[in-house]
């Protein structure tokens, strides 16, 4: 798979971000469309994605990578963690922005950005891996998150760890090893309503750039550099750790993905319930979603 592949792939992914601008920026969706719109990729697409992409890789997938991937994932968030608490003081000095930094390298969008990206580079059968991330993802959002934005660890916040995504995850997981094969009709429903999930996701993500001053995504130097270790220089310092785990180029190549991704949205959700100013958040999410289209192919190149 050559670099210019990948770009290509990439850029299909900014073109779908470009038709949610169009489509923002003639009215023919508002901010209500764009709440239902999150709510139906969430609660239905989302999972169906999910599920839809353990039933085709049913038998495909050792158990021994599956562990593997777990222990990959648990290493990337601690990596994360700490560069989250060494680095975020020099972006922002003030405790609450700090705080949002921190999540901002904790964070990313593994879902809504990483499925599409793994399915449509790599293909849908990997997308299970991403699963596993996106499990280890709520665990460590709902423990170490919460506890970062609130001061203080609760185990009223692991309450809300029961959700679609998680529940989903888990029953991805569970097919795959139990070797779970769906009736025909049932596969194919589900698998339709999977593919809904990419471009409906970067629509939204196209709302979100149409509805943010240009100047303040574009226009903030900080955020650039940001942007530079969070989706390059990250994964980089990690390739080393991931190749001592594992020779498997493919799976090396679903992990740099995984390590490259942009900002996901709970940051700047959590922060909001915070009261924390997120414009700065805001941006940087956008930002990085723009900035991966031509930073991922680059890792992939100097992975493959």
């Amino acid at each position: 798979m050559t670099i210019f592949t990948v770009f290509f792939q990439m850029l299909c992914l900014l073109i779908m971000i470009g038709a949610g601008y169009f489509m923002t920026k003639k009215g023919m969706l508002d901010a209500h469309t764009n709440t239902q719109m999150a709510k139906m990729i969430v609660n239905v697409f989302n999972p169906m994605l999910i599920l839809s992409s353990a039933a085709s890789s049913v038998g495909l997938i050792p158990l021994n990578t599956m562990g593997l991937v777990s222990l990959i994932a648990v290493g990337m968030f601690a990596v994360l963690i700490a560069a989250g608490m060494i680095l975020s003081p020099l972006f922002d000095k003030r405790p609450d922005q700090r705080k949002i930094f921190q999540m901002m390298f904790v964070f990313s969008n593994l879902g809504f950005i990483g499925i599409p990206v793994v399915s449509s580079i790599l293909g849908s059968e990997y997308v299970v891996y991403v699963t596993e991330f996106l499990v280890i993802y709520t665990i460590v959002f709902y423990t170490y998150g919460i506890a970062l934005m609130d001061g203080k660890f609760s185990l009223s916040s692991l309450k809300t760890m029961l959700n679609p995504g998680m529940i989903s995850g888990v029953a991805a997981l569970l097919v795959i090893i139990l070797n779970i094969s769906f009736p025909g009709f049932i596969a194919t429903a589900v698998t339709y309503l999977g593919n809904v999930t990419s471009p409906m996701a970067l629509v939204a993500v196209g709302f979100a750039l149409a509805n943010t001053d240009p100047k303040r995504i574009f226009c903030q130097p900080k955020l650039y550099v940001f942007s530079v270790v969070k989706l390059l220089v990250l994964p980089l310092l990690m390739l080393p750790l991931l190749l001592l785990a594992t020779h498997d180029r493919s799976l090396i190549s679903v992990c740099m993905v995984m390590f490259g991704m942009p900002i996901g949205n709970m940051p700047l959700i959590l922060g909001n319930q915070k009261g924390i100013d997120g414009s700065t958040c805001s941006a940087a999410i956008i930002l990085t979603t723009i900035l991966c289209v031509f930073t991922i192919p680059v890792l992939l190149a100097i992975v493959s």
